[in-house]
């Protein structure tokens, strides 16, 4: 299988990179899924039914959230009605929504996305990530009915994102790390199989502070006055992803390669797994 994992959506630079670039690089790599962390989609801080609709539209087979999930009070109800959205499987129980969706591609292949949060310098009552994902694990076998896994592990921590990879190594398909809106240049092949990478980056404009408009942000940090609310930075923005693709057989990762198009990052395609 090939499977697209786009970066964390930020506000409206982002959303227009994701609908511009997200049809092309579909059908460019014939991916067969397409995972979108959206959690900053609205305006830097959450997602509305009607922004997962769009995205849904364009390509996104799952959209996963995270510690912004929510911020738009009307999701609340409608991720309870909408299975492709995901929140942390670790919040606590009782909380709206799920943490993980089993999704079915062209050809009839199961593929299962899950999402986790990072508890180090996150905040909040979370449980623990490494005993949800062995729940999960313990009712879902790679290679076994399921054609592909992909975790997302929204997290600060680079540390605690390496320790799911390995804890997890053989097991899943890839580990994708996202939250900090930074990409990082670790992306590899674990020694069982798994696909990993410590943050795939955001989808927005970089010439902010993660996506913030970069003024407001500086003035914090110089002042320690919380000021008006943080409004995304509306230049053009880098459309951040990676491409994971599995073995049929076994469900592990045979190759795992960045994406970054437009804005201000340097770009990077996989042009020679291109199939038009």
């Amino acid at each position: 299988m090939r499977i697209l994992f786009v970066g964390d959506v930020v506000g409206r630079s982002g959303r227009a990179a994701l609908f511009h670039y997200l049809p092309e690089v579909r059908r460019r790599l014939a991916v067969d899924g397409v995972v979108v962390n959206a959690e900053n989609a609205a305006g830097g801080f959450g997602l509305t039914p009607a922004i997962a609709a769009q995205m849904f539209e364009a390509g996104a087979n799952v959209l996963t959230t995270g510690n912004h999930v929510w911020d738009q009070r009307e999701l609340l109800g409608h991720i309870d009605r909408e299975p492709r959205i995901l929140r942390p499987l670790n919040m606590q129980p009782g909380t709206p929504g799920r943490g993980l969706h089993m999704a079915t591609d062209a050809r009839g292949r199961r593929w299962l996305v899950a999402q986790v949060m990072g508890r180090l310098f996150m905040g909040g009552f979370l449980d623990d990530p490494f005993r949800a994902l062995e729940e999960v694990l313990a009712a879902h076998l790679l290679g076994a009915g399921v054609a592909a896994m992909v975790v997302d592990v929204h997290a600060e921590a680079t540390s605690e994102k390496m320790a799911l990879g390995h804890a997890l190594d053989g097991r899943v398909s890839a580990v994708v790390g996202t939250h900090t809106h930074v990409p990082t240049a670790d992306a590899m092949i674990l020694p069982g199989g798994t696909a990993y990478l410590s943050d795939v980056g955001m989808t927005g404009d970089y010439d902010s502070v993660i996506g913030m408009e970069k003024g407001a942000a500086v003035r914090r940090f110089r002042t320690s006055i919380p000021g008006p609310r943080l409004e995304p930075a509306r230049g053009e923005a880098t459309f951040c992803a990676v491409l994971i693709i599995t073995d049929d057989a076994s469900g592990r990762a045979r190759d795992i390669r960045p994406i970054r198009l437009g804005g201000r990052l340097r770009p990077e395609f996989p042009d020679d797994l291109a199939v038009a």
